[in-house]
C-alpha cells in the first residue's frame, strides 16, 4: 500500500476564520413596530446565544414592521427587506 493512502487524511482549519451568530430576518418580527434591534436586545429574545465576532443579520422570511436593527453585518436581501418595510440597517 502506498504512503499517500496509509497516511491518515485530516482537512484543514482556519484558525483565522470570524464567526458571526446568525438571525434571519423574519425572526425579528417578535419585536415591536419602531423598535431599535440591538445586540443585548437580540440575546434578551433569546435569539442569539453567543456574540462570536458579532451578530450577522440573514434575509430569510419576511418582515412587517419598521426596525432599526443594529448589527454587525448583513446580508444584500436582509438591507433591502429591512429598508422595504421602513427600518434602517445600521452597521456597528
Amino acid at each position: 500500500m502506498p504512503l499517500y493512502r496509509r497516511v491518515p487524511k485530516k482537512g484543514f482549519t482556519n484558525i483565522f476564520r470570524t464567526e458571526y451568530a446568525t438571525v434571519n430576518v423574519g425572526q425579528l418580527e417578535i419585536f415591536d413596530n419602531g423598535a431599535m434591534v440591538t445586540v443585548d436586545e437580540l440575546k434578551r429574545a433569546g435569539l442569539v446565544k453567543k456574540v462570536l465576532a458579532g451578530v450577522k443579520i440573514l434575509g430569510d422570511g419576511d418582515l412587517t414592521k419598521k426596525l432599526t436593527v443594529e448589527a454587525a453585518k448583513f446580508t444584500g436581501t436582509a438591507k433591502e427587506k429591512i429598508e422595504a418595510a421602513g427600518g434602517k440597517a445600521e452597521v456597528k
